[in-house]
């Protein structure tokens, strides 16, 4: 088990400032992932929950802690007899499932919410370890829940939050990051479920829709995974990096 980063990573030197310019860019990146499947809805994203049924935004935020664990167990037991697949080939994946959703309508969309997020945790997982971390050891366990904390793939927030990179818990359990990332992470999924549930525009907008959310937490991966790395490489603290990291993405 890696407990820290490995060796022949340690010895690269590292150029903090291009580092950071780097992870900056895939933020932009990331934070504009949405706006292809918003201009195609036609709709504000702040609207999408609107057109949902009272009850099914209460079963998408039970369905939402639910997902999470059994997702989180179903990926991390397929990291050893299952190799980390390419981006392309995960897209791909959720893509598929994404527009299945959409021709099924609502009760497919939601049917299809554990599946989708098991697939893109799974990914998160293999990021984490592309970077060096052990997805097993507590603290990137942590880290890759805890990026599904980040703002809503279809959001256009004027200034990103960039809050979850520094999430810390404050009760032990894999229950209590449950907790803490599902309110968040619900909202995300409510806005893909309304996405997916457009009459006509279902199978489109659903696989589109899928394609963007695993990208935009592929994307979030990486920051949360390169600025852990820089931290233990540089001996900063993350909140001195996303501090850093944040000043240029007001520039």
């Amino acid at each position: 088990m890696k407990d820290r980063l490995n060796s022949e990573e340690i010895l690269i030197p590292v150029d903090r400032e291009a580092e950071l310019d780097a992870l900056a860019d895939v933020m932009r990146k990331a934070s504009g992932a949405g706006l292809q499947v918003v201009n195609a809805l036609g709709t504000p994203t702040r609207n999408l929950l609107a057109v949902l049924p009272g009850f099914v935004t209460n079963r998408i935020e039970k369905a939402t802690i639910s997902a999470l664990d059994q997702s989180f167990r179903a990926a991390a037991a397929t990291r050893g007899p299952v190799g980390d697949a390419p981006d392309w080939l995960t897209r791909a994946m959720t893509l598929g499932t994404g527009g299945a959703a959409g021709m099924g309508g609502l009760p497919a969309a939601l049917a299809e919410i554990p599946v989708t997020t098991t697939v893109i945790l799974r990914a998160i997982q293999g990021i984490a370890s592309a970077h060096g971390f052990d997805p097993e050891r507590p603290d990137v366990r942590d880290a890759c829940l805890s990026v599904f904390a980040a703002d809503a793939p279809l959001d256009q927030p004027n200034e990103p939050d960039l809050s979850f990179l520094t999430m810390r818990m404050t009760t032990t359990g894999l229950t209590a990051l449950i907790a803490r990332v599902a309110p968040r992470l619900s909202v995300a999924l409510g806005q893909k479920v309304a996405a997916q549930a457009v009459p006509v525009l279902g199978v489109a907008v659903g696989a589109a829709t899928n394609y963007v959310y695993t990208a935009y937490y592929q994307d979030i991966a990486r920051i949360q995974f390169g600025l852990m790395r820089l931290s233990e490489q540089e001996g900063q603290s993350m909140e001195r990096l996303v501090h850093d990291l944040k000043g240029r993405l007001i520039d």
